[in-house]
């Protein structure tokens, strides 16, 4: 696997998505690689692997798991294959019963670097090709069937032929449908990441801890432990923080900041979004700001003033040693 790398600013392709889809994810298999364990409900960055990816497609209009039902980060559609475990052809055709959109987004439940920009990349590719479904692939070249977009008409069509064909689709392979459709390719070596093994969950636990990626990672990771669903200015936070620890004194940065968010929080009959996070950053930095220029001023006019005890020189400036503290007459 390659180096977790943001994949950039928005292009035209993807800048302007609005076409309405549907997801399939499929979380019920039986990770034998990892010794049986329940691989959508390991945590990477402190999210499960299938609350990261539904976070990656929560613009769909319809999320269908298909899997046992669970505790998710957001609310879906259930969905289980009949028998239980009868492979992943199987469990596709259960989820897109629960679907309607003429483009369906397909994913597995163990993707951790999957986010919001690579689904919209696969739908405008899949918008923009002749094909039947838009897929990444991987470092090594390799199709990656569960990470794509298709059309909903085509996979219908070949699920109903291959259940004729084979009266149903319990232990069909996934190439069996994918062989019979025409495809358009999408190479990203990052998102189509996905974690089979111990060491590859240790691999991702790893990366998203890496200096470039770690803030956006924690910050997504709190939203979906507080139940958020904000997209805010991390700059201007961070930009705030430090002019607080600066211009007032170093505790200030995190009170300052939880203030700032309840503020925003109180706004508008408490239906303050992003909007009213930057204004009450704006009003929280200017006042940090206005601190600041205070001490400077007082520490230019100790500096007029000269050494402790000697007459204050410039007028209208009151030397800091020479006030009292005021005390009650009680």
């Amino acid at each position: 696997m390659t180096a977790y790398e943001p994949t950039g600013a928005p292009d035209a392709a993807t800048a302007g998505h609005d076409v309405a889809y549907d997801a399939v994810v499929l979380a019920g298999g039986g990770a034998r690689r990892l010794g049986g364990a329940d691989k959508p409900g390991v945590r990477v960055g402190g999210r499960p692997l299938l609350d990261r990816v539904l976070a990656a497609c929560a613009d769909a209009r319809t999320t269908v798991v298909v899997a046992e039902p669970r505790t998710t980060a957001r609310p879906v559609t259930w969905a289980r294959e009949d028998p239980p475990g009868g492979g992943p052809l199987a469990a596709l055709d259960a989820g897109l019963r629960h679907t309607t959109a003429e483009q369906v987004v397909v994913l597995s439940a163990d993707l951790p670097f999957l986010d919001e920009r690579t689904v919209r990349r696969l739908l405008s590719a899949l918008r923009a090709a002749d094909a039947d479904g838009a897929l990444l692939t991987d470092a090594d070249g390799r199709d990656q069937p569960l990470v794509a977009a298709y059309r909903a008409t085509a996979l219908h069509r070949e699920l109903a032929a291959l259940t004729r064909e084979n009266d149903g689709l319990t232990g069909l392979p996934l190439r069996r449908l994918t062989g019979a459709l025409a495809l358009t390719r999408v190479p990203d070596p990052v998102a189509s990441f996905d974690c089979d093994t111990w060491d590859d969950i240790a691999t991702a636990r790893a990366r998203i801890r890496e200096h470039g990626h770690v803030l956006d990672e924690w910050i997504s990771a709190v939203k979906d432990e507080l139940g958020l669903d904000l997209d805010v200015d991390t700059k201007l936070l961070l930009d705030l923080a430090r002019d607080a620890a600066h211009g007032v004194a170093r505790p200030a940065a995190p009170l300052t900041t939880f203030l700032v968010g309840y503020a925003a929080a109180q706004a508008k009959g408490g239906q303050g979004g992003p909007e009213a996070v930057a204004e009450a950053s704006r009003k929280a930095a200017a006042l940090a700001l206005r601190w600041a220029e205070e001490a400077a001023a007082q520490r230019r006019a100790v500096t007029l003033s000269g050494p402790p005890g000697a007459p204050t020189t410039t007028s209208g400036v009151c030397n800091a040693a020479r006030l009292k503290p005021v005390t009650s007459s009680a």
